[in-house]
């Protein structure tokens, strides 16, 4: 668990537009170990997905490392980038976009099957049909198309995708966020279970924080591209570091009525800034309750404050 299975530095992916240039991640350092989930979470927009399309090289980043395995997916040639991208697989948000309408439940999970060289003909079919009931669907629903599933089936199709080349790390992109409370609990079961019975590591991206709480080991906090925090689960929760942390946990619902009526909530005021204009010193301060002069003057970095646990905030420095 201590050696780095993925490990991140600096990455940037910025888009140009005719208005200028959108940084979207803005310099993203993270590392996930061999049989560990680390959590993602953040606002919508605040580049949790490109995150996640960067580091398979899905988008060609702008800049930073991708370290996967101990090796820089930068100097990789075509085939070996290839040959990595089987130990790197992703499950997607929408069950309805990421699964071909017009390709059986047989050639979905059986493509990366033939496309990397491991199944064939019957081969091929059997392991589907394994995969299948892995995943808590009827093996002869082998023949089916997608249109024929619920979304919580047509997710369970999605993760036995990804499973079918054995990867070491599957990146999760909400993928419960599109489903009933019911179905994110049986998806969530599944995927620890799978963790569980084959060593995975997941990078799980999410806006509830309640999910990623009751999945995650880590988790990383992001906000307008960069990651302001980072800790072991219970730790984050317990003890939040930076003030857009405390202000993300005060909105998540504590299930006991005398708790919730107690506690302070913490409403952020003004607007989240453009990633396409220029930011001078912290992305937060425009937002923050506890902002003060030196805020708005430098970009504080990504320091460990704790033993595993950082934050970019001046509030803890000595």
């Amino acid at each position: 668990m201590n050696e780095a299975l993925l490990e991140v530095e600096g990455l940037k992916l910025h888009f140009p537009t005719s208005r200028g240039v959108v940084k979207a991640v803005d310099g993203v350092d993270l590392a996930i170990r061999a049989g560990e989930t680390l959590g993602l979470v953040g606002e919508s927009g605040c580049g949790k997905s490109t995150t996640a399309r960067g580091i398979t090289r899905l988008i060609p980043p702008t800049a930073g490392r991708v370290v996967f395995e101990g090796r820089d997916m930068e100097t990789l040639s075509a085939e070996e980038l290839r040959a990595t991208r089987k130990q790197m697989q992703m499950i997607f948000q929408d069950p309805y976009a990421s699964l071909n309408p017009r390709m059986t439940v047989l050639d979905i999970i059986g493509e990366p099957l033939r496309n990397f060289g491991l199944a064939t003909g019957a081969a091929r079919r059997d392991r589907v049909r394994q995969l299948l009931e892995r995943v808590g669907l009827d093996p002869d629903f082998e023949r089916r198309y997608p249109h024929e599933f619920s979304g919580g089936q047509r997710q369970r199709i999605g993760v036995a995708r990804a499973l079918a080349v054995e990867p070491a790390l599957i990146l999760c992109d909400e993928p419960v966020s599109a489903l009933d409370v019911s179905l994110q609990a049986q998806v969530i079961n599944l995927l620890e279970d799978l963790q569980n019975e084959f060593g995975l590591a997941y990078l799980f991206i999410s806006h509830d924080l309640s999910v990623v709480r009751h999945v995650s080991d880590r988790i990383a906090v992001m906000y307008l591209g960069r990651v302001v925090e980072t800790a072991p689960s219970r730790r984050l929760y317990a003890e939040p570091l930076h003030p857009y942390t405390e202000a993300l946990l005060s909105a998540v619902p504590i299930p006991d009525p005398e708790v919730e009526s107690k506690r302070q909530r913490i409403v952020l005021t003004g607007d989240v800034p453009s990633p396409g204009r220029e930011i001078t010193g912290c992305p937060f301060r425009t937002r923050c309750p506890k902002a003060f002069d030196r805020c708005a003057e430098e970009t504080p970095l990504l320091k460990e404050h704790r033993p595993d646990h950082a934050a970019s905030c001046f509030l803890h420095e000595e």
